[in-house]
């Protein structure tokens, strides 16, 4: 292998660059940093000590969030030095309409408005094209989380079996519940 051009080693689930330029990067590196860029400016609105477990899932799933996006923007590090303090205005905006207003029409308009504001300022910073990537992104993560949420709940709820059964009792996979001793 010629080691003076930038060849991208293929880890599964890994980036290595073989040579260090001004323009190349290490892509885990650049989403750690990301992602403590985005808990700084969020280190403000920390949950109070009886919901710390919440607030440590809140910040997980943020910097989850983070990474997802970087990724599928490809956004740079310059890019993500304008986006992502702009994203935590926009953020913090959206979260404020949801506390705001018990009419949900005037809150999605609210929510519509917010979103139109931001899109110049993200389509200076990634261009129209990225900009409505963006609001695709978005919502594609938001479902993802919410099916994963789902699952886990679901997971939860199988190991713990319905109240009153022993363990190894419960619903087969044709309907019928198994008798005790039996499998």
């Amino acid at each position: 292998m010629n080691r003076d051009k930038f060849d991208l080693l293929k880890i599964p689930g890994e980036f290595h660059v073989t040579k260090t330029n001004n323009n190349r990067f290490n892509m885990k590196k650049f989403i750690l940093y990301i992602s403590f860029l985005f808990a700084a400016f969020n280190a403000g609105a920390q949950a109070p000590v009886e919901g710390q477990i919440n607030g440590q899932k809140e910040e997980k799933i943020k910097a989850l969030y983070v990474a997802y996006m970087t990724q599928q923007l490809k956004l740079t590090p310059t890019e993500a030095q304008t986006f992502w303090p702009m994203h935590a205005q926009y953020d913090a905006e959206l979260r404020a309409i949801h506390t705001s207003t018990d009419n949900e029409l005037d809150r999605q308009q609210a929510a519509l408005n917010v979103k139109k504001k931001y899109q110049a300022g993200f389509s200076r910073t990634l261009g129209s094209e990225r900009s409505n990537d963006f609001y695709r992104q978005d919502g594609e993560f938001r479902k993802k989380l919410v099916e994963r949420l789902r699952q886990m709940k679901q997971k939860r709820q199988g190991m713990q079996g319905e109240p009153g059964m022993r363990k190894g009792e419960g619903m087969r996979q044709g309907g019928g519940m198994r008798r005790p001793g039996r499998n």
